[in-house]
């Protein structure tokens, strides 16, 4: 089987981090991640510290990347607002200025996108919602990115592979979108304080249907949709293929950490955890936690978003599954083994 060269863009995001680990444990390919920073962990792919803003930087450290095969893009900077639009578009259009004319195997260049391709963000909207569907009123760089990548694709003889996943849950350090490390570190410090593990939103999300997708099962399948022939010039959802609501699964959250659970009691995780770093720091100090910085491991403004949302959040994954991916996680089972496996790590206590 003939080997591929994968390269990464975003190596050591949530979904970039996991990404990179799956490729890397695949026979036929080698795997290159870019991030602007170094790994903090052992890993058998090659790495390259480069700022995608920077064009000098991209042309210096990326001109040997001749024998890339494939363009895997999950970077991201900032939100969707429309001051973040051109730092995105601009990332994604130096990563591909700077590979496509050296390396003359380029096959595909998959884009991770998100649900909120599909405004989420915005209020409600059409659920459930389809790879088909319009798009919303801009800016969302998403559409800038993915327009960009169509018409470059159709010039340069390659493909293209669009993924929406949807509230990912994994770990990776200094990731804005995280909401597994959100729940474990509220967790510990309501623990610590001697309290209840009280939901933190608003009544209303606490009743609505919500979904997540597991960062294993997306990085499964964005391989899948690089590597067969339907998944070529095509967008696909994903996500674990369940839905929950907060008011079932919350009380099986508290029972994953040992904890009582009581009515929820809406909060901003962004104002009151501010000051509980103090607190974080003494829970890592007893209990030999890996010292990740209170502000690196958490982002509470995500917190704020998820459990906040007052309206159904639900993506169609029946185009994937009739195009042949037929991956599937149960989001109770993936909350419990990535806690788990938070403690194993010495993340959480």
């Amino acid at each position: 089987m003939a080997r591929k060269t994968a390269v990464v863009a975003g190596a050591l995001g949530v979904i970039g981090r996991h990404l990179t680990a799956h490729l890397a444990s695949l026979d036929d390919w080698e795997v290159v991640g870019l991030s602007r920073r170094a790994p903090d962990f052992d890993s058998s792919a090659s790495y390259i510290a480069v700022d995608l803003l920077d064009r000098d930087d991209c042309a210096a450290k990326l001109a040997d990347l001749g024998g890339a095969t494939h363009v895997f893009y999950a970077a991201l900077q900032g939100a969707l607002e429309a001051d973040n639009v051109a730092p995105n578009v601009a990332m994604l259009v130096n990563l591909v200025d700077t590979i496509e004319p050296v390396a003359k195997g380029l096959e595909l260049v998959s884009l991770m996108q998100g649900g909120k391709v599909y405004g989420c963000h915005l209020g409600p909207y059409k659920t459930p919602a389809k790879e088909s569907d319009p798009r919303h009123m801009p800016p969302d760089f998403y559409y800038d990115q993915e327009d960009f990548l169509k018409d470059r694709g159709v010039a340069g003889g390659w493909s293209y592979s669009l993924i929406r996943p949807d509230v990912v849950c994994g770990f990776a350090s200094g990731n804005a979108m995280n909401l597994t490390t959100v729940i474990a570190v509220y967790a510990a410090i309501s623990r610590e304080l001697g309290l209840p593990l009280r939901f933190p939103g608003s009544e209303a999300a606490y009743g609505r249907l919500f979904e997540v997708t597991d960062t294993g099962l997306l990085a499964e399948a964005t391989v899948w949709a690089a590597s067969v022939p339907e998944g070529r010039n095509e967008v696909f959802n994903m996500t674990n293929g369940d839905f929950f609501r907060w008011c079932d699964m919350w009380p099986k959250i508290a029972a994953m950490f040992d904890m009582e659970v009581a009515p929820p009691q809406a909060i901003s995780l962004t104002d009151t955890m501010a000051d509980k770093g103090p607190v974080w720091d003494a829970i890592v100090a007893r209990h030999g936690l890996k010292p990740y910085a209170y502000e690196d491991i958490v982002q509470w403004g995500f917190g704020d978003f998820c459990f906040n949302l007052d309206y159904d959040l639900m993506q169609d994954m029946t185009k994937a599954r009739l195009a042949g991916f037929a991956g599937a996680v149960d989001s109770e089972e993936m909350f419990a083994r990535m806690f788990a496996e938070f403690r194993r790590d010495k993340i959480v206590p």
